[in-house]
């Protein structure tokens, strides 16, 4: 090869390296690989409004990881590694479409930053216990990834509902309950701190997929033994509020506390 070409050829490798660079420092750099995004608020939905908004099309543009309910509330939403599940009232596994909408939910890219080891934990309140005292902060919001063996899960899944929408505290009345002994399978969700009261679920909110995909919801109750914890700490939080349905007109002026503590837990 003449001289000439030898440094033209060098030149043209190095403005591709560097092209190359550029672009896959712009792929890590992505803000919402470090940010949270949002469909509609928690308390939105606790008073019923169940309209699928956003196609999980578009949804799935802002994180591959996350958990949400579908239009009419019908049933649970576990995504992972590009896998999506819907999880329905019936204990039906089915995999999401595109087409598919949802009126309350949350993704992100899921990039662990600190790993918790929990050797023991009889109850979902002593996990949660044990998990909070590791939290760096708990002034930021953490998305969670959970992979093994569960001695015990128990789950719901609310059946799809029908207008006019019941407020969801009367809704998951109906819910469907379903115990899981000795499964190995992932859990996804998320901790959020106090500050986000009313947008989303203070605290843990945990969803559960076996491996085998014939069962899920979200956990009502957790027996752990051995786990491995990855959060991921989302500095960036985004949200989209729905401009149709029930949500122009819905009170969102109310404590609706005690409403989420009977969703999420059950209690009285």
């Amino acid at each position: 090869m003449k001289p000439q070409w030898t440094v033209l050829a060098c030149f043209i490798f190095l403005i591709a390296g560097i092209a190359i660079g550029i672009l896959i420092d712009g792929v890590d750099r992505n803000e919402d690989y470090e940010t949270l995004y949002q469909v509609s608020t928690i308390d939105a939905l606790l008073q019923g409004s169940y309209d699928g908004i956003l196609s999980y099309r578009e949804v799935k543009k802002h994180g591959d990881f996350g958990i949400a309910t579908f239009d009419g509330l019908d049933g649970e939403m576990i995504a992972f590694e590009g896998n999506c599940y819907q999880i329905r009232a019936d204990g039906k596994i089915i995999e999401v479409t595109d087409e598919m909408t949802i009126p309350f939910g949350t993704v992100t890219y899921f990039s662990p930053d600190h790993v918790v080891f929990v050797a023991n934990a009889s109850n979902i309140t002593a996990f949660t216990q044990q998990v909070e005292a590791f939290l760096p902060s708990k002034n930021y919001m953490y998305a969670i990834q959970i992979r093994g063996e569960f001695p015990y899960v128990k789950t719901r899944s609310i059946p799809r509902q029908e207008k006019p929408y019941p407020r969801m505290v009367d809704a998951s009345a109906n819910q469907s309950l379903f115990e899981f002994f000795d499964t190995r399978g992932i859990i996804v969700g998320f901790w959020t701190p106090d500050l986000v009261e009313g947008l989303n679920i203070p605290g843990f909110h945990l969803h559960y997929l076996t491996d085998d995909r014939t069962g899920g919801g979200h956990i009502m109750e957790l027996v752990v033994h051995n786990a491995t914890v990855e959060l991921d700490l989302s500095p960036g939080f985004s949200m989209v509020l729905p401009t149709g349905g029930d949500f122009s007109t819905v009170d969102l002026s109310g404590d609706l506390s005690s409403d989420l503590a009977v969703v999420e837990k059950g209690s009285n």
